[in-house]
């Protein structure tokens, strides 16, 4: 949509509005206490709430005018400049407050609104906090492009400047657009807990890398067409297990469900590889959400992350082979022929 365009629609809206204002201020509700309630208001909160602070605040400008040439589009088909300064103007041009008032209020809320998500490079977690605002991705240029490795990252000037090779990345905070190799691309730059702040998608077509969204993970996943560090059976079957053994539980108790895996994939006694250690049955059923069933169900975003967090090698335990869940579990063997290491959560580990 060109700006032309996008201007007439919002004229044609305001226009809209204006003309619901003088068709609700016609309608009044009774109540029992004598006063009517004017649809009028109703106009006026839709108005802030629909067109912003410029265009719903114009639709009642508009709306007053109308009144003070005289058409009549006040209450009880009321127009004119005796109407306007009568008893019940102050009303109508205290209209023209209530949208703008109405249009900022739901500003900040807005800009407010932006909350944390996961972001990933090649399979391997960004672990600097990212945002999900407006519909954008924000990712700490320093954190985004340490996992990328190559990279030089300084603050030069009041900007960041990057330099890899022959490649240059100038962001600095405040602008609407950054630079690579002084070609400039759209992007919002901001200084968030000291760190320079990019919108992830603009920054990852001017470098040539592939972004999507990953449901699974519940965040921002970046290719950079290198090997990954893992196999993503080896992530899609601990991210499962994870999640079916300990969704609810902090991250280090679902990191220490993932470790017990791993551990046994290392472990001469048990199957070499994740998917086989899950499914082992060898001395019956090793996870008991095989036989339930819930294996198969969709991870939780944070099982997703504690499981990319144990194939990076993170560990909490780097010898418990065995967990339950006292409170649930009907056998005791776990804890009558195995020594007792720590409980995180509901679930105690042992060797």
């Amino acid at each position: 949509m060109t700006k032309t365009s996008s201007n007439v629609r919002r004229m044609v809206l305001c226009a809209m509005f204006t003309a619901l204002l003088a068709v609700c201020s016609q309608i009044a509700v009774p109540m029992p206490w004598g006063v009517p309630i004017n649809l009028a208001l109703f106009a006026v909160y839709m108005a802030g709430t629909m067109l912003g602070p410029v265009w719903g605040t114009a639709s009642q400008v508009v709306f007053i005018a109308l009144a003070a040439i005289g058409v009549p589009v006040l209450a009880n088909f009321q127009g004119g400049p005796s109407a306007i300064f009568g008893k019940t103007g102050g009303y109508a041009i205290g209209y023209i407050l209530t949208a703008l008032l109405t249009a900022l209020l739901l500003i900040r809320p807005a800009a407010a609104a932006a909350r944390t998500v996961p972001v990933t490079v090649d399979d391997a977690l960004l672990r600097e906090t990212c945002y999900l605002e407006s519909g954008s991705t924000l990712v700490p240029l320093r954190g985004l492009l340490g996992l990328l490795g190559g990279w030089t990252v300084s603050w030069q000037s009041g900007q960041a400047v990057a330099v890899s090779g022959s490649r240059a990345i100038r962001a600095r905070p405040g602008a609407s657009s950054f630079t690579v190799n002084g070609v400039s691309y759209p992007g919002a730059v901001s200084l968030r807990n000291g760190r320079t702040y990019l919108p992830l998608r603009p920054l990852c077509e001017a470098l040539g890398l592939s972004v999507q969204w990953d449901g699974d993970l519940g965040g921002a996943a970046v290719r950079s067409g290198r090997a990954r560090s893992y196999d993503t059976e080896d992530l899609y079957w601990l991210s499962r297990v994870i999640s079916a053994e300990s969704r609810g539980e902090s991250l280090e108790g679902q990191i220490a469900v993932g470790n017990v895996v791993l551990n046994r994939v290392a472990a001469k006694e048990f199957p070499n590889t994740i998917p086989a250690v899950i499914f082992d049955r060898k001395h019956g059923t090793q996870f008991s959400p095989v036989a339930f069933g819930t294996i198969y169900e969709k991870p939780e975003p944070s099982c997703v992350i504690a499981a990319q967090i144990c194939l990076e090698g993170y560990s909490v335990t780097d010898t418990a082979l065995y967990f339950f869940d006292p409170d649930l579990s009907t056998s005791d063997w776990i804890s009558r022929n195995c020594i007792f290491e720590f409980r995180i959560g509901s679930h105690e580990f042992y060797h």
